[in-house]
């Protein structure tokens, strides 16, 4: 298992990861009708963020990390994973999280922050609050999930 920095050539791989995340309107808080071009320019960072790929003989999943906000909130960090839906449940979300919150700390952020976690997405809670992070509140059924209806939207942090 191998995170490493996203490289051109690893878009074909890549695009259809965001394709079927957003696609499926139970995660993200993406236009499910998202083109290809406007993903690409979402989802790719200009230093200094990063973007990064969980390469183990293919792309199985992808991260993206900058500061959360420019001038005075650019101390506080944020990132957004996304796996691939056959390499879910193997650690690659994990990974992708632990290596992101590694580049945070190691470039001199004070903590992270994640803006709109879907409160259904149950793993993905979970393994935040295993790394640290905690729910700082949740915006009541500001997510139009396409099965569950309306749920919420969590901010979550870890102070470093």
């Amino acid at each position: 298992m191998k995170i490493r920095e996203f490289a051109g050539a690893d878009w074909p791989q890549v695009w259809p990861i965001i394709r079927s995340v957003v696609r499926s309107s139970e995660t993200f808080p993406y236009d499910p009708a998202m083109t290809e071009e406007d993903a690409r320019a979402t989802w790719i960072e200009s230093p200094p963020g990063r973007t990064t790929v969980f390469d183990d003989g293919g792309v199985l999943g992808t991260a993206k990390m900058s500061a959360n906000r420019p001038g005075p909130g650019a101390h506080i960090s944020t990132a957004s994973f996304m796996v691939a839906p056959g390499a879910r449940g193997r650690g690659v979300g994990t990974a992708l999280c632990e290596d992101a919150l590694a580049w945070a700390r190691a470039a001199g952020f004070a903590g992270m922050q994640f803006n709109a976690v879907v409160e259904s997405n149950a793993s993905a809670v979970r393994l935040y609050e295993r790394l640290g992070f905690r729910v700082l509140g949740t915006v009541p059924r500001a997510f139009e999930h396409p099965t569950r209806g309306r749920v919420g939207l969590h901010l979550m942090y870890l102070e470093f």
